[in-house]
């Protein structure tokens, strides 16, 4: 697996590292190319310029290490947008304004509270968190369209206020499966987000009971990223994933160009 589609910089509101950085790792990883896919997420709660940054700024600098760097690394230009009903229409001017090779759309945000934060559990069973998680993916996708992949579908796992590391899919394979039907007749793939593993779920995110349901009814657009904040992130647990995509019936990874999908053999 020789191709990362999820990484922070410092353009991204918690990370601090350069994006220099990350290409020299990727080079010295044998990586052939990577997409930068920093966070936009307007409205944060309590920090609303928290994931911004400068667009412009943002494809000079990119543009001028692509040229720096073609011999020996692929460089794509992306990001990663955080969805919300009401961001709809700003992702779709934000997405026709600049040449994007790839756009994330990524549930961070759920009734204005970010589960990472305590804040989102108060009042809520576990169970009930989780489920209404799902259900904002629904509502998200009625209004935002302009995106390639949803990250990180099941997202929230990583920040149960029990510290369970897993959660049962049976439970909310119903409303599941409806985030994946719509996804397919939208045209929108799914990212295999390996953060997961680094957070010791034991799986990626989402777990292998929706990819391969994805698969299962009909989706064929899969990307594979770090969500790499660091360095050391890159490409995490990247040989494990060649075999889980196989077993869930997945012959292909996509990369993009220009905001179009191309298909590559596993």
């Amino acid at each position: 697996m020789f191709y990362d589609y999820h990484i922070h910089t410092q353009f991204s509101g918690d990370s601090d590292t350069p994006v220099r950085s990350m290409l020299d790792r990727a080079v010295s990883y044998g990586l052939k190319e990577v997409c930068i896919t920093d966070h936009i997420d307007y409205h944060y709660p309590n920090d609303p310029d928290l994931f911004t940054f400068d667009i412009e700024e943002y494809f000079s600098v990119l543009s001028s290490l692509q040229q720096e760097y073609q011999s020996v690394l692929s460089i794509r230009i992306g990001m990663e947008y955080g969805l919300t009903p009401e961001l709809g229409g700003h992702l779709a001017s934000l997405a026709a304004s600049y040449p994007f090779d790839f756009i994330i759309g990524s549930s961070h945000v759920v009734d204005q509270m970010d589960p990472y934060y305590p804040v989102y559990w108060e009042g809520k069973k576990e169970e009930e968190g989780i489920f209404r998680y799902f259900e904002s993916i629904l509502e998200n996708l009625n209004f935002c369209s302009d995106f390639d992949v949803y990250g990180h579908l099941d997202y929230i796992i990583r920040y149960l206020p029990s510290g369970k590391k897993s959660y049962s899919y049976e439970i909310y394979q119903e409303i599941i499966e409806q985030c994946l039907k719509r996804l397919i007749s939208m045209g929108k793939g799914i990212e295999v987000n390996t953060a997961g593993l680094k957070y010791g779920l034991g799986a990626p995110n989402p777990r292998p009971e929706i990819l391969q349901k994805y698969r299962e009814l009909g989706g064929e657009i899969i990307t594979i990223g770090s969500d790499g904040h660091k360095p050391e992130h890159l490409a995490f647990a990247f040989d494990q994933i060649q075999e889980l995509l196989e077993q869930c019936g997945f012959r292909y990874l996509t990369l993009f160009r220009k905001r179009k999908p191309e298909f590559i053999h596993i």
